[in-house]
């Protein structure tokens, strides 16, 4: 058996990384026999057409730089919308099964990040791994949405050779059901610890900061309007640095607001310096089942830098030491009360680097590919 790995990503491959960038990226470091296919999502150039922009295929097989051609990408085309049902899954499973073909691959271990290609577990027969970073089936999705999710979830439970998990609230319900894995977000700490300029689009004064991608699954928005104008009343601001998943509606609103300042999404090599800078880190997140079964990377990313944190009773948060904790009611004064005056750094405390995690992870993916080969020695 090859030493090949197919992940199977909610997300693309670009300078934004998240989880699998940094475990698949530490997973090549560290086996330099290692050949990864990273799968980002479908282009759905039907969607396009419905949604009155250019149609637009996927980029198809291509090599990502670096890594001495070990990493390669895959963004498949869904030819039909998921409405269409089997027959459109159907297609995007041959889509990555022709690549493995091309590629020369006979057996690779499979890593499922997205429950909704739970069939590809049974129709490849490969080893494979369940990664839950995030409970879908507790987020606020139409009807036909979340049954489908919870169809792939449980299909995914009962065939996964191994299931891991990012966070206690899904090993707990997770593990109710099959034995899984608990391995946590981290960050790569010496990068994040090494001293920053403060970036030049940052507002002047005083600074309220949230990293992470802006999704209404986890935002309050209501509670970000109310935090940035009892910011701007001081004369300070609150700042957003990552993805906007947001509505347009949502995103108007915070547009809107003269104490808001929504930057996007910056390379992951430049976002410590935004945390550096803040005079204060921010978490108004939505409390419910969703937001709880999550174990968020921006704890991680905050606890390295040593900056005062504000967040919402959230998992992670709520637990960690020397964060302030606050309900919605309270949230902004909260928040205000420490971007004035500026506080000291708080001195960083130990924090989890991504490199254990790696290695937690490489030991199940080793245990799936040993598995697979005696079981494939085993007489008929």
């Amino acid at each position: 058996m090859s030493a090949a790995l197919v992940v199977v990503s909610l997300e693309p491959w670009d300078d934004i990384w998240r989880r699998n960038q940094y475990l698949v990226d530490g997973l090549l470091r560290a086996a330099p026999e290692l050949e990864v296919l990273f799968v980002e999502p479908a282009a759905d150039p039907v969607h396009d057409a419905l949604s009155r922009r250019a149609p637009r295929r996927g980029a198809g097989l291509r090599q990502a730089e670096g890594y001495g051609g070990r990493l390669r990408l895959l963004q498949p085309t869904k030819p039909l919308p998921r409405v269409a049902g089997p027959v459109a899954d159907a297609a995007l499973r041959a889509q990555l099964r022709a690549a493995v073909r091309r590629l020369g691959w006979t057996s690779p271990v499979l890593w499922i990040n997205d429950p909704l290609w739970a069939q590809l577990v049974t129709t490849s027969g490969w080893p494979s791994l369940y990664d839950m970073t995030d409970d879908w089936v507790e987020a606020s999705r139409s009807g036909r949405e979340n049954a489908r999710l919870r169809e792939a979830d449980e299909l995914l439970l009962r065939t996964a050779g191994e299931v891991v998990v990012c966070s206690t609230g899904l090993e707990a319900s997770r593990g109710r059901v099959r034995p899984v894995h608990l391995v946590p977000n981290a960050v790569d700490v010496a990068r994040y610890r090494v001293p920053a300029a403060r970036p030049a689009d940052l507002p002047a004064g005083a600074v309220a900061l949230y990293a992470g991608t802006l999704h209404e699954d986890r935002l309050d928005v209501e509670l970000a309007v109310r935090t940035g104008r009892a910011l701007h009343s001081e004369g300070a601001a609150l700042v957003f640095v990552g993805p906007n998943a947001l509505s347009a509606e949502n995103s108007a609103r915070l547009g809107a607001e003269p104490g808001i300042h929504v930057l996007g999404g910056r390379p992951f090599r430049e976002l410590p310096a935004y945390l550096q800078h803040a005079d204060v880190l921010v978490v108004p997140h939505l409390v419910d089942r969703f937001t709880d079964s999550l174990d968020p990377l921006k704890l991680y990313e905050y606890q390295a830098v040593g900056r005062p944190i504000v967040s919402t009773a959230v998992a992670g948060f709520r637990d960690a030491a020397g964060v302030v904790i606050s309900g919605a009611d309270a949230f902004p004064d909260a928040v205000t009360q420490l971007v004035a005056p500026r506080r000291d750094s708080i001195e960083p405390g130990e924090v989890a680097d991504w490199a254990s995690r790696v290695a937690d992870l490489a030991e199940i993916i080793s245990g799936l590919r040993a598995g697979a080969v005696a079981g494939a020695s085993l007489p008929a």
